[in-house]
């Protein structure tokens, strides 16, 4: 059954702080669609578990410059 903790999803803001980068890094990966994220009307929401693993599959090739 899936979680109902609010921290399972997050803001950009939130993502921003997460993965210590600047918001507009984070702008320009999601407009990429180099990391994953859905828009919800103007607003951005990520899942903090689909950025788990999105983090651990980056390699340093792949790694946000």
């Amino acid at each position: 059954m899936p979680s109902n903790n609010n921290d399972d999803v997050m803001t950009l803001e939130e993502l921003a702080v997460y993965l210590k980068i600047p918001k507009s890094t984070i702008y320009k990966l999601v407009q990429e669609a180099r990391i994953p994220g859905q828009k919800l009307g103007k607003q951005w929401r990520f899942g903090k578990q689909a950025i788990d693993r999105w983090l651990e599959q980056q390699t340093p090739s792949n790694e946000v410059k």
